[in-house]
């Protein structure tokens, strides 16, 4: 006849796979707590150590956008005192001035350069400032650098980018056509009488 064990049993086999004190419990390790209490000590000091360095990252990025913010308000300042200085002529985008101040202290625009007025230039020269399309002044010395920006972002807009194009039903007639402007478009046809997708597909 079969013993049958109970899981209590110490021979039984389901006991010896259940329960194995050797992996699981290690009662006889008198450590146990410290342990875990080291492992939950440790896990707070790296999650602690992370958080400080993200709000640094912050803290680093808060800087620079102040001095952003201070920089632009600098050239606000400065680009209202150019707009307030006398002015014989109309200003037009794109050209150079030169600044000038006389001798009680009000500034003024000229069209004539030092060079151009020579030994007989009447006040003091403060500097050339080109006027930028936007109404903000540029120094002469950051033209070329403003220049090279402008054009990098040109460059930037210029590229290659998915185009829209609006198509209506042969029924509907707009007056417009779809013309194919990049390598890829993305097709929006109006279904306001019918159903139909919206297709997105590269031109051949």
């Amino acid at each position: 006849a079969l013993t049958p064990h109970t899981v209590d049993d110490p021979d039984s086999a389901a006991t010896k796979q259940l329960v194995n004190p050797d992996r699981v419990h290690r009662h006889g390790d008198p450590y146990d707590l410290v342990t875990l209490a080291q492992e939950v000590q440790k896990a707070d000091q790296f999650v602690r150590c992370a958080a400080s360095n993200k709000l640094i990252l912050i803290a680093e990025q808060i800087r620079h956008l102040q001095e952003q913010a201070k920089k632009v308000l600098e050239e606000t300042k400065r680009d209202a005192e150019l707009h307030h200085a006398a002015c014989n002529f109309k200003k037009r985008p794109g050209q150079m001035y030169y600044l000038y101040r006389r001798n009680n202290g009000t500034t003024y625009f000229s069209m004539l350069s030092p060079k151009e007025w020579g030994s007989s230039c009447p006040h003091d020269y403060l500097g050339a400032y080109k006027l930028e399309a936007d109404m903000s002044w540029t120094k002469a010395e950051d033209v070329e650098r403003r220049s090279r920006d402008i054009a990098l972002v040109d460059q930037l807009l210029s590229a290659e980018v998915p185009a829209i194009e609006y198509v209506l039903p042969p029924n509907k007639g707009n007056g417009f056509s779809t013309k194919a402007a990049l390598k890829h478009k993305t097709v929006i046809e109006d279904v306001s009488d019918q159903m139909g997708p919206i297709v997105e597909e590269p031109l051949k």
